[in-house]
């Protein structure tokens, strides 16, 4: 059976060296072999443990259809998306839960978010549904999905029609100048401030 170095088997389930020396010493994770010089080594059985594959049967896991809007505004396009989404997991005839979130695709600390990224970290969840590639995240995307797949988790996408600009992306860009604009100073920051107001001002045209 293969087996793995600390520093190879910390890689492959996301944590630090020290991490995995601190949980043999307080006994959380003996390695599988330790050399006469001290080396720790850990097996293939392990690795396999950390990374789901003893997860529950699929059958014992939901469906998670997530749906976003980036602000209140936009909640008329949110209720849209959960009936949609609600219409299409009930055609799929297995346990699903809608979760929702009000905050834009570039805002990593949503409520909504974390709960689900929770229930995946706990094997709990056997795919998440989203109607749009950036109904999940604006950025950061594949990063999000490398991490559900180690948990057996899978990403479905309904429509991958490409979209065109939107308000919301108008949105996002304006969070993004902002957040950046903060840090600057003297000139770049009058730039800054200039270009928020013309994404703010292009974005309350449209509306109009």
């Amino acid at each position: 059976m293969k087996h793995y170095s600390i520093g190879q088997f910390a890689k492959e389930i996301g944590v630090t060296v020290q991490t995995l020396r601190n949980w043999d010493k307080t006994g959380k994770l003996k390695p599988a072999s330790t050399s006469s010089s001290g080396h720790r080594h850990y097996s293939q059985q392990q690795l396999d443990y950390f990374l789901g594959l003893h997860k529950p049967d699929s059958a014992q896991r939901i469906t998670i259809g997530y749906c976003r809007v980036s602000s209140n505004k936009r909640k008329d396009d949110l209720d849209r998306q959960i009936e949609k989404m609600k219409e299409y997991l009930a055609r799929q005839g297995k346990p699903f839960e809608i979760i929702k979130d009000i905050g834009s695709g570039i805002n990593y600390n949503k409520k909504g978010l974390n709960k689900m990224i929770d229930m995946v970290l706990n094997y709990n969840v056997d795919s998440i549904v989203v109607l749009h590639k950036d109904r999940l995240l604006r950025f950061g995307y594949e990063l999000l999905e490398s991490i559900f797949l180690k948990y057996g988790t899978k990403i479905e996408i309904i429509d991958n029609t490409p979209k065109s600009e939107d308000q919301e992306l108008v949105e996002d860009l304006i969070q993004i100048v902002t957040v950046f604009s903060c840090n600057l100073q003297d000139k770049r920051a009058n730039k800054a401030k200039k270009m928020i107001k013309e994404l703010k001002d292009s974005d309350n045209g449209e509306e109009g």
